[in-house]
């Protein structure tokens, strides 16, 4: 029993745990004194919940049948393409300000958002974070290079060799846009990346068996945050009975593509 109960936590399979081991006090006090943190009763932070809240109001996060840019069929999809309101993407800025703060401080960079959900994410998020006294110049690409003006594929900053690059995305599957981004950085030379920023850690395989996210910062080198994962999703719903067959379908998912 041991051993299953150590395994869910470090998958962080709440649900697992809550259900099998909730009454097995004293198991569970005896991991305090060997974890950092006692995770007897866990408690979603609430600004997740009120994420995740936001993201299903706002017809962000959809539950159904699709095809990721992987070409995987998933049964959930985050569209940041929903966020069509000035209240909904101020609001969306606040969370990726947030998550800024919160993972890289008060660093001086420039913001790019890969086109097209990219753009949007990366001006609200340039302006939360200039409410917050943090002010830094934005970035995104053209689909098709510009050969007339001011030319180019990038529109807005134009950042200088030696500076830093945080990219905001909606979210990371198996990580076949975020490679197409750093293509395209190939064009601006002498910039690095700090981190990447998405909606969604979707905690699933890459190319090969380790996670989509794991493999991009050990094929790049910098880091990638997400404001919430799917552990977190699957917690949210199961507080609610009506969610069960969304919250099978994704679970019947990740036993396939889940890492």
């Amino acid at each position: 029993m041991q051993a299953n109960f150590i395994n869910c936590l470090f998958k962080r399979d709440r649900s697992y745990y809550r259900t099998k081991y909730a009454d097995d006090f004293a198991f569970t006090l005896s991991l305090t004194f060997i974890l950092p943190v006692n995770i007897g009763v866990y408690k979603m932070e609430s600004y997740k919940r009120e994420f995740i809240q936001f993201l299903q109001n706002a017809g962000v996060l959809k539950f159904g049948d699709f095809t990721a840019k992987s070409g995987r069929k998933i049964p959930y999809f985050i569209n940041a393409g929903e966020i069509k309101t000035g209240e909904n993407i101020a609001k969306l800025g606040e969370f990726y300000a947030k998550a800024y703060f919160d993972k890289i401080g008060k660093k001086q960079t420039a913001l790019y958002g890969p086109a097209y959900k990219g753009i949007s994410i990366a001006v609200a998020t340039s302006v939360a974070l200039a409410k917050e006294g943090l002010n830094l110049p934005f970035f995104f690409n053209r689909k098709e290079v510009k050969d007339h003006g001011e030319g180019g594929v990038f529109v807005g900053y134009k950042p200088q060799a030696g500076e830093e690059v945080v990219i905001v995305e909606d979210v990371i599957t198996a990580g076949t846009a975020i490679r197409e981004t750093m293509e395209i950085m190939k064009s601006v030379e002498g910039i690095k990346v700090a981190a990447c920023f998405v909606m969604v850690d979707r905690k699933e395989k890459g190319k090969g068996e380790k996670g989509a996210m794991v493999e991009i910062e050990e094929e790049f080198g910098f880091p990638v945050y997400s404001v919430v994962d799917v552990y977190d999703i699957i917690e949210y719903l199961e507080e609610d009975e009506a969610n069960k067959e969304n919250v099978e379908r994704i679970k019947k998912y990740r036993e396939v593509y889940g890492a």
